[in-house]
């Protein structure tokens, strides 16, 4: 059995891509670590401490998840603004990149993980602090001396059909789908293809449990009250596989289908 680590920029990040992965790790007998760079507030952590990282905790519950931890930072947004620093710690996007890779290398060091989970070179999308957090687990990986890097992504054509499937639907997306066909990675990247389809229950109410996103204003709001309410076969088979891009590694002819044991590359 080995310690895999998933690092991510915000709370409910870990559901999207690897929520699955996760659960499927986690039943199988591997211990899973979700680290987040970021508590996914914008402002100074309010008294009581921050709520998204409570509703992490409830997913993590949920996804079969051992630890969580959070490296310290602030959200960054997404947009052209990027606003000054809050008082209380500093935006994720502008942490020294080898000081924040420490942060991370540590949690590695002291889990001892086999397996580091992080994004893909566009951060998926494109969001800043996912780019970073490409930079971050890339160089954390190299000072922990962990050999195998899984970035998550998505194949484009199943994100062109996923955008698609939104404006049939009439579901308000606030996303560019023109800069959405050059993000994620191209399908003949992609190096393991995960069938997620019996942990999909999990994988939808882990994503519940981010209550104050999914009720919220944000980008993805109104597309995840959508996602929440799918009958249980409907969200299977939309989200039922996850994709992985291997660093390093040779593009097998035909995808892996699990993260484990390790390919002969």
């Amino acid at each position: 059995m080995a310690t895999i680590l998933a690092f991510h920029a915000h709370p409910d990040d870990e559901v999207f891509l690897t929520g699955g992965t996760l659960a499927r790790a986690a039943a199988e007998g591997h211990r899973v670590v979700i680290v987040v760079a970021t508590d996914g507030l914008m402002d100074a952590v309010p008294e009581g401490g921050a709520p998204r990282l409570s509703e992490l905790q409830a997913s993590a519950a949920v996804l079969g998840v051992t630890r969580v931890v959070h490296l310290g930072y602030a959200s960054s947004g997404h947009g052209a603004v990027l606003y000054p620093d809050p008082p209380d710690r500093a935006r994720f996007v502008r942490a020294d990149t080898e000081e924040a890779a420490e942060r991370l290398a540590a949690v590695l060091r002291e889990e001892d993980a086999e397996l580091l989970i992080s994004y893909d070179a566009n951060g998926g999308y494109g969001h800043r602090d996912h780019v970073k957090v490409h930079e971050v687990g890339k160089r954390a990986a190299e000072l922990a001396g962990v050999d195998r890097v899984l970035e998550a992504t998505m194949p484009r054509d199943v994100v062109a059909r996923l955008v698609k499937l939104v404006r049939l639907l009439r579901i308000p997306f606030r996303f560019d789908a023109d800069a959405l066909r050059t993000a994620y990675s191209s399908r003949a990247a992609i190096t393991h293809t995960i069938d997620v389809r019996r942990f999909a229950g999990q994988k939808q109410a882990a994503l519940a449990s981010h209550r104050s996103e999914v009720s919220g204003t944000g980008r993805l709001a109104s597309v995840m009250r959508v996602v929440v309410r799918l009958p249980a076969p409907v969200f299977s088979w939309v989200f039922g596989r996850e994709w992985f891009v291997e660093g390093r590694a040779t593009v097998p002819s035909k995808a892996f289908t699990d993260i484990f044991p390790p390919p002969h590359l």
